[in-house]
């Protein structure tokens, strides 16, 4: 067998090529979510209107969602272990678009109950698609730029972020008249758009051939890939709590991204604010661009710690209430927390082998820490004020600079000791 180097380049760049419609595919589900996630924070303003609801009360449509993420996460990785990526996400897209769907009948039963059911659908489709979408990017190419790659996905991510406040924002706060019926109808057109969408890509996924990825049944030192096993790995176990913080500190951050522009600056309408809110994700986007461009130059854990402590500092801005620049300093957090799931997601799992798909479920499941910080930082805002409830980013902002500083390093912990790296 020949080992001659440009044999290996050709073979190298035939297996990249192979890679690239799948690559593209997969980056397209980074896209669907962040327009359904970034969807919710125009919804949780719009309730606290026409239900005259407090703002810890409408932390439930931040808790639907992300709650649906604790439950499905276990179940989605089953799914990927025993049917693989392609089959999971094909019924993660399928459930996605049943929920957006929903929002018909929802539109005519007008209860708050059944909104948030709906949601909680979405949530289960969306958790089949992170768990096998993230790791999935990881792989579909070297190793050793797997962070790199993960945040070129999670790029269009930001792309959805965007799009979600704008569309939102005009269909939902600039489609109503004050009834409250229309009101509610205003949020069915944008879930039956995303709903065709969705269907539209799970007919690609069926038609498109997608090499499955196989970790193996062991990890990297011989033990059978079971769920216990994952708490052998130190990296990990740190990644699981960071990234239960970092998804509090995102979701408590866009939930009442309105809430303090309308309180801070009393001139913004809440469909001005919805539009504000649609322009931090602009920053988002820019940020996990040149994050992924900045990778191949610096270390991933690196800039996760200087971005969190970044934010650490813009949070203290934001506390003060000082107005325009205040505002300027949530535009940078939103910069900051650009590179911060994906670098962690990638961190996280590295190493674990065959227990890969059932490491991203758990991951996956951190995401409910987005059901939980929104409810608290309404809490503290309706006993303080909306500026004080931002508390709640700014500690989790400072965990996440430790993980970046020394929670990543794999250390296993078990018959073998790995030194850390």
């Amino acid at each position: 067998m020949t080992n001659d180097p440009g044999t290996n380049a050709t073979r190298q760049k035939l297996v990249t090529y192979g890679f690239l419609v799948p690559f593209i595919l997969v980056t397209s589900l980074f896209f669907l979510w962040g327009f359904a996630h970034s969807l919710l924070d125009v919804l949780n303003k719009h309730f606290q209107e026409i239900l005259g609801i407090t703002k810890a009360s409408s932390g439930w449509v931040q808790a639907s969602l992300y709650g649906g993420y604790f439950v499905m996460a276990i179940p989605a990785g089953m799914i990927m272990t025993r049917f693989g990526y392609k089959k999971g996400i094909i019924f993660g897209l399928l459930l996605y678009a049943l929920g957006a769907f929903m929002f018909m009948p929802a539109a005519h039963i007008q209860t708050f109950e059944f909104t948030l059911f709906c949601l909680f659908i979405i949530a289960c489709g969306l958790t089949c698609l992170e768990t096998a979408a993230n790791p999935f990017s990881t792989v579909l190419g070297p190793k050793a730029t797997s962070e790199q790659r993960l945040n070129l996905s999670q790029s269009f991510n930001g792309l959805g972020w965007i799009m979600g406040p704008a569309i939102g924002g005009m269909l939902i706060f600039g489609g109503t008249n004050g009834s409250e019926t229309n009101k509610f109808a205003s949020m069915t057109l944008p879930y039956m758009i995303i709903g065709t969408m969705v269907l539209l890509v799970a007919i690609l996924f069926m038609l498109t051939k997608m090499p499955e990825i196989h970790e193996g049944e062991y990890d990297d030192h011989g033990d059978k890939g079971r769920y216990r096993d994952l708490l052998k790995h130190r990296h990990f176990k740190f990644a699981v709590a960071t990234q239960f913080l970092y998804v509090a500190a995102q979701t408590g951050v866009n939930s009442f991204f309105i809430n303090y522009v309308t309180e801070t600056m009393p001139q913004f309408s809440n469909e001005k604010a919805a539009y504000l809110l649609s322009l931090g994700f602009v920053f988002f986007m820019v940020g996990r661009f040149s994050g992924s461009l900045l990778m191949s130059w610096f270390k991933p854990n690196q800039m996760l710690a200087l971005y969190a402590g970044i934010n650490v500092l813009a949070m203290i801005f934001v506390v003060l209430g000082l107005g325009w620049l205040s505002i300027i300093a949530l535009y940078l957090t939103y910069f900051c927390m650009s590179i911060m799931f994906p670098t962690i997601f990638a961190l996280g799992i590295k190493d674990l082998g065959g227990l890969t798909k059932k490491g991203s479920s758990f991951l996956i499941m951190t995401i409910v820490g987005g059901a939980l910080c929104p409810m608290f930082m309404g809490w503290i805002a309706d006993v303080s004020k909306m500026a004080t409830g931002f508390l709640v980013p700014l500690f989790c902002f400072g965990f996440i600079v430790y993980f970046g500083l020394r929670g990543y390093k794999v250390k296993n912990i078990g018959k073998v000791l790995q030194p850390e790296s």
